[in-house]
């Protein structure tokens, strides 16, 4: 700055001073004016004697947050150059009894403290690494640095050691509640420190229901009056600085009365070696099992009989009259059951005359025959012991023939429809009375 702008700057001060005052200054105004140069040497020297800030030794942790079973290291930053040694200490004081391990530069010599766990190492640089942590060593650490100059500097660093989550379980207070009725609690487990809770059902975050209620911690889930719009699956996922997971899915078993079902079949009416009848059992519930009984009783599959993947159909292919009679249905959970009315197949078979071959038929007919000889010889021989028929003659109807001309003599009287013979008794049959004789004698 010249002259001039010194006095230029000045006045222009002294006229402000003088509106302001508004009268005549008592004196003549002072005049200072510093060069520029000087100014800029005054500067030149405060810096010069500004004494340099060196930097502190910092500790870095890596990672920040620790799982259990990793590794960590404790990063030495600006550490002093052409150091004597380092020294690890477990909390934030020195103290021989607290010493994890030391490293002396010159010697390159380790040695190991009073708190050294067998899973620590320490680098020429001042790092320390600790592997396989554990909750254990979380805490405070620090690094003591000997300088050259016998000068000593700390710094301290944090260790945080989280553990990683198991996989959560579900446990319900009701395995097997009734719908509308019964209040069902489900926890996830196990419970751990410094871990967050949250549910899915279906897949889908918990929806907004008065029926489903959360305890404080989001550990405990409250179904109130459960329905089968509750049953699941649910799934708890449980959460901390270094880990997540899932519980596997867990369904309620929601019970619930079985509606009856009902029979469909086919044909009521069918023709033996027939078929096929299909029965249908219907139901609209849905998880049931379903039996079915025939004639009041569990149903045995015979050959002829096939079952549909689901039960839900029997085919009968072909159709015997054995498979004729009542069948039912029967649908269940795992609460209780319910059965169809009963449904009543008919089986109509015909006699089959051509079943007869021609031989059967002839001996048939031959045996008609001799059973009605047999008959005819039978009531000969009564009617000869027991009579005085025939009288003495030689005509083949007298005792002087033999029995079978007797017999061959009768059979014609005994089939004839009507005798024809005398009044005496002559002939070859008796006469009327003769015949009649027999049977009247007392």
């Amino acid at each position: 700055m010249d002259i001039s702008a010194c006095e230029h700057l000045l006045t222009e001060r002294g006229t402000q001073q003088t509106a302001g005052t508004m009268g005549t200054p008592s004196g003549p105004p002072r005049r200072r004016c510093i060069p520029w140069n000087r100014l800029l040497l005054a500067v030149s020297l405060l810096t010069f004697w500004t004494p340099p800030t060196t930097a502190q030794p910092t500790i870095e942790t890596m990672p920040p947050l620790a799982a259990e079973g990793s590794d960590v290291l404790l990063l030495a930053h600006n550490v002093a150059k052409n150091p004597l040694g380092y020294s690890w200490y477990r909390g934030e004081r020195i103290d021989n009894s607290q010493l994890i391990v030391s490293y002396r530069v010159a010697t390159n010599l380790t040695t190991k403290g009073p708190t050294h766990s067998g899973r620590e190492a320490l680098y020429p640089n001042g790092t320390l690494l600790i592997q396989s942590v554990t909750q254990k060593d979380t805490g405070s650490y620090m690094l003591l640095v000997t300088k050259d100059d016998l000068q000593t500097e700390r710094q301290t660093g944090q260790i945080h050691v989280h553990l990683v989550l198991p996989t959560p379980v579900i446990t319900s207070n009701n395995s097997k509640p009734w719908e509308h009725k019964d209040t069902v609690v489900l926890t996830c487990g196990p419970e751990t420190q410094n871990t967050s809770y949250m549910w899915w059902i279906s897949n889908q975050s918990l929806p907004k229901s008065t029926r489903l209620e959360l305890s404080e911690d989001k550990r405990t889930l409250t179904v109130v009056t459960v329905t089968r719009k509750e049953k699941g699956p649910y799934v708890c996922e449980t959460r901390n600085l270094v880990s997540i997971s899932r519980s596997d899915p867990f369904t309620l078993d929601v019970l619930y009365p079985v509606a009856q079902p009902s029979l469909q079949v086919s044909n009521t009416t069918v023709t033996e070696h027939e078929g096929p009848v299909v029965l249908t059992c219907l139901t609209d519930e849905t998880g049931v099992s379903i039996r079915w009984l025939f004639k009041g009783q569990s149903l045995l599959l015979a050959d002829r009989m096939t079952l549909s993947s689901d039960s839900s159909t029997l085919t009968i292919d072909p159709v015997s009259r054995e498979d004729a009679g009542a069948y039912q249905c029967e649908v269940s959970n795992r609460g209780n059951s319910s059965r169809s009315g009963p449904l009543r197949l008919r089986v109509t078979w015909r006699e089959n005359a051509q079943a007869l071959g021609v031989g059967a038929i002839t001996g048939i007919v031959i045996g008609v025959l001799l059973v009605l000889t047999l008959l005819a010889v039978l009531g000969c021989f009564i009617f000869l012991h027991r009579g005085n028929w025939p009288p003495a003659s030689t005509s083949g109807c007298g005792p002087s023939g033999s029995s079978v001309s007797q017999v061959s003599t009768f059979l014609p009287c005994l089939f004839s429809q009507r005798p024809h013979f005398t009044s005496s008794g002559q002939g070859d049959c008796p006469t009327q009375k003769h015949w009649e004789t027999p049977f009247t004698r007392g």
